[in-house]
């Protein structure tokens, strides 16, 4: 794949969606179980146009649900280690693309928990990580980037305790980390696709993670 225009390709032999300058700041943009949407393009559009090489693999392997339930019995029947292995490709791809400079990962649900866990995984290739409405209950030890966090003010799949504890982990770890809460908002409040939809929220979660980005990788 070659970037500067909007290109869809294969990475490790899947679906992903290619935008941006070559040779830029990496950013690695990890989707919902929503899956690869316009909506997801968009945004990877809208980094492209802030100057980020983007990289969007389909982390749900074609797969689009038209319902929440749907979208939650297709996250509890995917493969696991496909879709790690999906998520540590794709962030060597972008890494290497970008001039072997530390990358961004923003994520959105499950894939901003899988951006916590290559943000580990990979810390030797990750400067910086973003989640949206995704934690992670792992050990943050080896880690080397800097965190922010949005969160809905309600969440069914996010209890305060899941949220408090990630944020302790991660400061346990002296790394930088910023947590945003949205008042009024619930789990998906980014996504288009979902009744839950709030796109004021969303926008600025949007352009303070811009921002962060800009800050964090910039040369």
């Amino acid at each position: 794949m070659t970037a500067d225009r909007p290109s869809v390709g294969v990475v490790e032999r899947e679906t992903a969606y290619f935008v941006g300058t070559q040779g830029g700041p990496g950013v690695l943009l990890l989707h919902s179980f929503w899956g690869l949407t316009p909506s997801v393009k968009k945004r990877a559009d809208q980094l492209a146009d802030a100057g980020f090489m983007v990289l969007a693999p389909d982390i749900t392997f074609g797969e689009r649900p038209v319902s929440e339930q749907e979208a939650v019995a297709k996250l509890a029947e995917a493969d696991v280690d496909r879709l790690a292995r999906l998520v540590l490709v794709s962030t060597a791809f972008i890494h290497e693309k970008g001039g072997d400079r530390p990358i961004g990962i923003v994520g959105f649900g499950m894939g901003g928990s899988m951006g916590l866990w290559a943000s580990v995984r990979a810390a030797h290739l990750v400067r910086t990580a973003v989640s949206f409405y995704g934690t992670q209950q792992i050990d943050f030890t080896g880690s080397r980037s800097s965190y922010m966090i949005h969160l809905a003010e309600e969440d069914a799949y996010v209890t305060d305790d899941d949220a408090a504890f990630m944020e302790a982990t991660i400061a346990l770890e002296s790394l930088p980390v910023e947590v945003f809460r949205y008042p009024g908002t619930r789990h998906g409040f980014g996504e288009p696709e979902s009744d839950v939809y709030d796109p004021e929220s969303f926008e600025l979660a949007w352009s303070r993670t811009v921002e962060f980005l800009t800050d964090q990788l910039s040369p």
